[in-house]
């Protein structure tokens, strides 16, 4: 897909990672939709970012992606506003710490809303508007997805939900819509970790350093300009999944 002036949207881009991308998008001149749910000036300040990156036009949308009406809303908007939607990234999610034995019903749930649900209900009102004209979908997955983190076991389990999703959706999609996703691990770590865990991870990853939000945004540039890849997984972990 040439990139320059085709419409994105990028759900969780006010902050981290979904910033990164959606700056990586702008740098191709992309038109960029910044989806936040709570973070409105950080949003505003990724708009900013976005235009001064070379984006052709980009503007902030709000949206609670645990409700599905809100989802369908939002994506109508963006096709309104922009005209299209030619790329989804599904970034939105939430890395909450659950220990086993305390999780509740109310905890799973929330989790699940937003980290497996929403990007399967956004896939959905994204590719109604992308069936004619084509279209891509990537999905952020997590390192989680492929290892086992017994104080994040809901966090795991529903990015192991997106990894499935983005191979079930790939073939239902095809070949009017491409799907992809991105495994990142280690390049942002959650707000509450130390500099012990820093440390920690560094020495136990192959290439001995932590990855940054960036490296998830080339991915994500890649997987849109791969014509002929879909229903893959681009692990960007330093090799850590190799131990």
């Amino acid at each position: 897909m040439e990139l320059g002036g085709r419409v994105a949207l990028v759900t969780g881009a006010g902050r981290r990672v979904g910033r990164a991308i959606a700056l990586g998008l702008a740098a191709k001149g992309m038109r960029v939709a910044i989806h936040y749910h709570s973070s409105a000036d950080e949003a505003e300040e990724s708009v900013r970012l976005a235009r001064a990156a070379g984006a052709s036009d980009a503007w902030s949308a709000r949206a609670d992606l645990r409700d599905s009406g809100a989802i369908t809303r939002l994506v109508d908007d963006v096709v309104q506003y922009g005209g299209a939607i030619d790329v989804l990234v599904n970034s939105a999610a939430e890395m909450r710490r659950t220990p086993f034995d305390s999780v509740t019903p109310a905890e799973w749930d929330d989790i699940m809303a937003l980290n497996m649900r929403s990007p399967f209900f956004c896939s959905q009102a994204a590719a109604r508007h992308m069936k004619e004209r084509g279209g891509v979908i990537v999905n952020i997955a997590d390192l989680a997805a492929l290892e086992t983190w017994p104080d994040y076991i809901p966090h795991g389990i529903s990015k192991a939900g997106v990894m499935q999703m983005t191979r079930a959706l790939a073939r239902k999609l095809a070949p009017a819509i491409r799907v992809n996703a991105v495994v990142p691990g280690a390049v942002l770590l959650p707000e509450h970790w130390t500099s012990a865990d820093a440390d920690h991870l560094v020495s136990t990853t192959p290439l001995k350093r932590l990855g940054s939000p960036d490296d998830v945004a080339r991915a994500v540039v890649y997987l849109l300009e791969a014509d002929y890849v879909t229903g893959d997984a681009v692990v960007v972990d330093g090799g850590r999944n190799l131990r």
